[in-house]
């Protein structure tokens, strides 16, 4: 696979006569175009029947710019849908990491619709399972959840809304941090292990209303 097919960038498109059509080796679903006798861009083979390009087409620079144009879109598509295959990405992680591939703004925008069109993109429910996973494996208040999610790029309203409808204790989570954390503190004075177990808790993301019942809880225990 050439590096124009792994990356943004391109050849510059060219007019002349289309000397081969073959599918690629690592992409089936890809046919590579050669413009007198050299690559020119590649193209999904659905492209290739429905606007029935033919080996011996002659193209005008026109014609190159708007199927180059179709390719790089297309790869973008690519690179987004696996990008989100990995894992549950936020849009703007993925119009980050397509940048960062070097695509242009329009291929970016193609991809981005397609892949919300397809339903593989979606900023409510990518922060519903980025609030279930932490609830489930590393609990921490509202307040870094919503930190954590605004620098994924998503908008206040979505964060908001979605903190509302998950209903977190706080509190519980909260006290079973602090009880896991307390041995640890054992051997130091009372006062140094309050200010150390509530700057713990503070640390990720607990208020002093969550704070103070849990240090009142946990000291009251010890």
């Amino acid at each position: 696979m050439s590096a124009e097919e792994t990356s943004g960038k391109g050849r510059e498109p060219r007019a002349g006569e289309i000397t081969r059509i073959a599918h690629q080796q690592k992409n089936p679903e890809r046919v590579s175009i050669y413009i007198d006798g050299e690559f020119a861009f590649g193209l999904p083979a659905t492209e290739v029947v429905s606007r029935g390009l033919k080996r011996g087409q002659q193209l005008t620079l026109q014609d190159s710019v708007i199927l180059a144009a179709v390719d790089e879109g297309s790869r973008a598509t690519d690179a987004a849908v696996q990008f989100i295959a990995y894992r549950p990405r936020s849009e703007r992680e993925v119009r980050d990491r397509l940048r960062k591939r070097e695509y242009s703004d329009e291929a970016i925008e193609i991809a981005i619709e397609k892949v919300h069109h397809w339903g593989y993109l979606d900023d409510a429910e990518f922060a519903r399972l980025w609030v279930d996973n932490r609830v489930q494996h590393r609990p921490r208040g509202e307040r870094l959840l919503a930190q954590e999610l605004r620098q994924k790029g998503v908008d206040r309203d979505v964060i908001a809304t979605v903190l509302e409808e998950t209903e977190l204790n706080e509190y519980d989570a909260a006290l079973e941090l602090a009880r896991k954390r307390a041995p640890r503190l054992a051997n130091l004075d009372p006062q140094t292990a309050e200010r150390r177990l509530s700057q713990y808790l503070a640390r990720r993301g607990y208020g002093w209303d969550v704070i103070r019942p849990v240090l009142e809880a946990v000291l009251k225990d010890g």
